[in-house]
């Protein structure tokens, strides 16, 4: 929703309210693709992750928000900068030493300037109403707001019950029989009093520390519960998911223009006749899909050549990366720069390294040559 469709009164509401976004990790699940870039400025349908969560604070009615940065911290800085171009005013705060989620939140203390914080996990894509996590937060007078969504199986997922009014009562570690389809989405409010009470200069959990702690100290701690579009972006198969469903319009995102479809191939990009682009692939600047390749599913960063009669699904293919003939890629990660030779068989899980070069058929999963 645009800026536009905010009334006076709840962007009067929204002035004494910034954003904090997390973006400190390494981003291992990822490897290889993180040993060049964060995590949250990999291309996810065809810019970088945090975009997406920028436009949405910002279509929001939020326009200030601190970034707390660690692992190449300077990469958010030379492509955001100070964030007028997409109508924010951004300020970046390097953690020095892991501090985890809580010793994270409590690192940006100092260039905090509101009374009311939300808080984002950088690598979550969601589709909820943020000013709606905010209203209960003032409605519930309380000191953290947590956002919980409802999962279809939260036994991957620690599990956050709340009473009839919608206060938390426990955190539940992941279980096989969880007595609630609520999970923490990765999303608070915090009063600016709470982050000020987290103990500075050392790791803390938000999770297994700060919020435990309010709960059992009696402090006002509230659940607000929808169903809205969520996803953990840390895994390669949720990546390729997530992407995939914002080129689809499953996932909303401020940030992307025109029709979703089942495709969105970049300017520069070449796809030869007979190749088949599907399942909310993306095909990035400068690419070529060589004739008869098979895309699905398919994240193909800028620089990528995909020869004829290859198959890559449910992947991603790092910068300038190259894809031999008939080669098959299925769930699998290639690095920058790395080359698989044709007729390669990369399956379930496969990951090849930056600039690693497979010869032809120097890897196999069946016994076919």
């Amino acid at each position: 929703m645009s800026t536009d469709a905010i009334s006076a009164g709840e962007q009067q509401d929204l002035d004494d309210v910034e954003a904090v976004i997390l973006v400190g990790g390494k981003g291992t699940r990822l490897r290889p693709l993180t040993l060049s870039a964060p995590k949250p400025m990999l291309p996810t349908a065809g810019k970088p992750f945090l975009t997406h969560l920028l436009s949405r604070i910002r279509d929001a009615g939020i326009r200030r928000v601190v970034l707390g940065t660690s692992f190449k911290a300077e990469v958010f800085e030379e492509y955001f900068g100070d964030g007028s171009e997409l109508g924010l005013d951004l300020c970046y705060v390097v953690e020095e030493e892991p501090l985890g989620t809580g010793g994270g939140i409590r690192n940006v203390l100092p260039a905090l300037k509101a009374q009311n914080v939300l808080v984002f996990n950088g690598d979550v894509l969601g589709g909820s109403d943020i000013r709606a996590v905010v209203r209960t937060h003032r409605e519930k007078n309380a000191d953290v707001t947590m956002h919980l969504v409802r999962v279809p199986d939260p036994r991957a997922f620690g599990c956050v019950p709340t009473d009839a009014d919608g206060r938390v009562t426990a955190f539940l570690e992941k279980t096989q029989d969880p007595p609630t389809d609520q999970i923490n989405a990765g999303c608070y409010v915090f009063t600016r009093s709470v982050i000020e009470e987290i103990p500075a200069g050392r790791p803390v959990s938000v999770e297994r520390e700060v919020f435990p702690a309010l709960l059992n100290g009696g402090r006002n701690l509230y659940g607000h519960v929808d169903y809205g579009y969520w996803r953990d972006m840390g895994t390669p198969e949720d990546f390729v998911a997530g992407s995939s469903d914002l080129v689809r319009g499953i996932a909303p995102s401020a940030a992307l223009d025109g029709a979703r479809g089942e495709s969105l191939i970049h300017p520069g990009a070449s796809v030869a006749p007979g190749a088949l682009v599907i399942g909310g692939t993306v095909v990035g600047r400068g690419a070529e899909i060589g004739a008869g390749a098979r895309l699905d599913g398919a994240v193909v960063f800028d620089g990528v050549r995909v020869e004829a009669g290859a198959i890559v699904e449910r992947s991603i293919v790092g910068f300038g990366a190259h894809i031999g003939p008939r080669a098959r890629v299925r769930d699998a990660v290639i690095g920058d720069g790395a080359s698989v030779g044709a007729r390669c068989e990369l399956l379930h899980g496969a990951r090849v390294w930056p600039g690693v070069q497979l010869p032809d058929g120097g890897v196999r999963f069946s016994t076919d040559v």
